[in-house]
């Protein structure tokens, strides 16, 4: 299994963009007919990605369970935003459906009695899950989804090479980050590699800041829908922060027009133009395969998101992707949700899954498999990104899946705009105020 075959972009798991591979629609068995009432037991999943994994996974399933199968469907990611959205409003969604946490989407299933709780009925495959990403799948505490893949944290890419040849510390605080930023920008170096054409990286930042300031309560104010939630103390010292870091040279120039589609971002660090880059674990793909030398000679190293001296937020507390998620549909037969429960409970991020996971390079959202990664040829970075996951004491979604459409494009506007320097925070909390 190659690794090329599962490079993973931050747009397969949160915004549904280009990154995955256009496959068209395949199935095992039975074309493209719905995947609602009278189809059997059906799932739709994404191309690229974890493909392999669930591939091998349905594959044992209907192999051991000739009279319970799955037809699985497969689609690029733009295709499946399209045909899920018009399938649950028609009742025609497959019986597992495949979402992303709970952003506004799985809230949304749920308002609408689209997805059943599976709170007691999932018990062998809950176990199974990290703690903090299982959460992700929880709305008032009940489980409306499973955690089925791969879990990517954010955290900051070192380039080695560069911090030795200029004699920099690795930033363990903000202060720190910040004396890291004089060095390399009077040497001549851009400090932190930022796609900000794509804005979406800009989201990491904020993230991070707000919660490392304020703690987690803060956002979950802004997605309770509490009014003037935006205007809380932690968010515009994260905005201050941000733009005080802009100003002192922090992304160099240009940052503004880097693309994160092609990588140009993860490019600058290992053709050393970059020091550092904040981007979740999809990106160390990017570096095996288009940097392999590079990463051979040992110049990429992994650190958490640095701590803001006097902020409420625990250090463990993550954000990025905790993972992708199973939910079972309401208007599936009562055969079918016993046959996608039972499919969960045995194979869901089971034997199979972790293998095909951890061959792949990436993260399994599943407990106890330290050993399993320790035996990996890139156990150093599995284990580190593994352990900021296994030990969070919270794994953040990222704020624009977390949010519903409208908010979530107004946040990224403003967010841009911020990292530009063409609003103030002020600005910037009286417009997002604006959306709740």
């Amino acid at each position: 299994m190659s690794h090329s075959s599962f490079t993973l972009t931050r747009r397969s798991f949160s915004i549904f963009g280009a990154g995955a591979i256009a496959l068209g629609l395949t199935a095992c068995g039975g074309g493209t007919r719905p995947g609602g009432a009278g189809s059997g037991t059906t799932a739709w999943t994404l191309t690229g990605g974890a493909e392999a994994m669930f591939r091998a996974t349905f594959d044992e399933w209907n192999e051991k369970h000739s009279d319970s199968k799955i037809k699985v469907e497969y689609f690029s990611n733009d295709s499946y935003k399209e045909k899920i959205r018009t399938a649950i409003g028609s009742g025609n969604q497959p019986t597992l459906v495949y979402s992303w946490g709970n952003g506004g989407t799985l809230r949304d299933y749920v308002k609408n009695n689209k997805v059943i709780d599976l709170t007691g009925k999932v018990d062998e495959a809950a176990s199974r899950a990290l703690p903090s990403v299982l959460d992700a799948g929880k709305i008032d505490d009940k489980i409306y989804a499973l955690p089925n893949n791969n879990s990517q944290p954010s955290m900051l890419y070192i380039n080695k090479k560069l911090f030795a040849e200029h004699g920099a510390t690795v930033p363990t605080t903000w202060d720190e980050l910040l004396a890291a930023v004089d060095v390399f920008k009077a040497a001549g170096v851009t400090p932190i590699a930022v796609a900000g054409s794509s804005q979406w990286p800009y989201l990491m930042w904020i993230q991070y800041l707000t919660d490392r300031i304020g703690g987690p309560e803060v956002f979950q104010r802004v997605l309770d829908g509490e009014p003037d939630s935006w205007s809380d103390p932690a968010i515009k010292e994260a905005l201050e922060k941000i733009q005080e870091l802009v100003k002192a040279g922090g992304f160099g120039s240009g940052y503004g027009s880097v693309v994160s589609d092609a990588s140009a971002d993860v490019a600058l660090v290992y053709t050393d133009k970059a020091a550092m880059i904040l981007q979740g674990s999809w990106i160390y793909s990017d570096f095996l395969e288009a940097a392999a030398d590079w990463m051979a000679e040992g110049n990429l190293d992994v650190v958490a998101f640095p701590e803001v001296p006097g902020g409420k937020g625990d250090l463990s507390n993550v954000t990025g992707n905790p993972a992708n998620f199973w939910s079972v549909s309401a208007d599936a037969t009562e055969e079918d949700q016993e046959i996608a429960i039972k499919f969960l409970n045995e194979m869901n991020l089971g034997e199979t899954a972790i293998k095909a996971l951890i061959e792949a390079g990436t993260v399994p959202a599943a407990a106890n498999i330290e050993e399993s990664l320790s035996a990996s040829e890139r156990s150093d970075y599995l284990e580190f990104a593994y352990g900021l996951v296994r030990d969070a004491a919270h794994f953040q979604m990222s704020w624009d899946q977390a949010l519903d459409a409208g908010p979530a494009q107004a946040l990224l506007q403003n967010l841009s705009q911020i990292f530009l320097l063409d609003i103030t925070p002020d600005d910037f909390i009286k417009n997002m105020n604006g959306t709740l």
